[in-house]
């Protein structure tokens, strides 16, 4: 598996409050439509890895993507999606695309967080009750690399940064 991991930068794209909350019952806590484009255009033409509730909470398999789901039921079955039980399995399944992008929920970044060479997390500065968290990121490991602060306003009520962090030493 390294030498397929070491042609491949995967990323980690995230959007998680102050408190690292991700999601409520199995939905996002806020609408950032700018966040939704960024997300559209960085993954799109990618895989992207992500467990079976995120694949469930959405309306369908995502358009121009290769969707992966990353699950223990070995019975589970998807319509335009390719079904994993590993992470080895998960990873394998990206083979052929540079930057192969997880895309959640909390279980999956967790358990993918150590492969991980790059992480695109929008930060929304609040906090916000959650049942489902973004794991703590070691900073000693990771280097910001990229920082873009957007203010609250009218259409989003929500100050937020888009940060960028390469792995050190990946």
């Amino acid at each position: 598996m390294d030498d397929s991991k070491s042609s491949k930068e995967i990323t980690l794209i995230a959007a998680t409050s102050e408190n690292n909350a991700l999601g409520k019952d199995n939905q996002l806590i806020w609408h950032l439509s700018e966040d939704l484009k960024r997300f559209k255009r960085l993954t799109q033409g990618h895989a992207v890895v992500m467990g079976r509730k995120t694949f469930e909470s959405l309306p369908k398999a995502l358009p121009n993507r290769k969707n992966i789901i990353l699950t223990r039921n070995k019975e589970f079955q998807a319509e335009g999606a390719w079904v994993a039980h590993t992470v080895e399995e998960a990873l394998n399944l990206t083979d052929g695309d540079e930057q192969p992008f997880v895309i959640g929920g909390g279980e999956i970044y967790s358990l993918l967080l150590p492969f991980a060479d790059k992480i695109e997390l929008t930060r929304v500065h609040d906090t916000f009750e959650a049942d489902t968290f973004f794991p703590e990121i070691n900073l000693q490991n990771w280097d910001l690399i990229e920082e873009e602060k957007h203010f609250s306003s009218v259409d989003q009520p929500y100050a937020y940064s888009y940060l960028t962090y390469k792995k050190i030493n990946s």
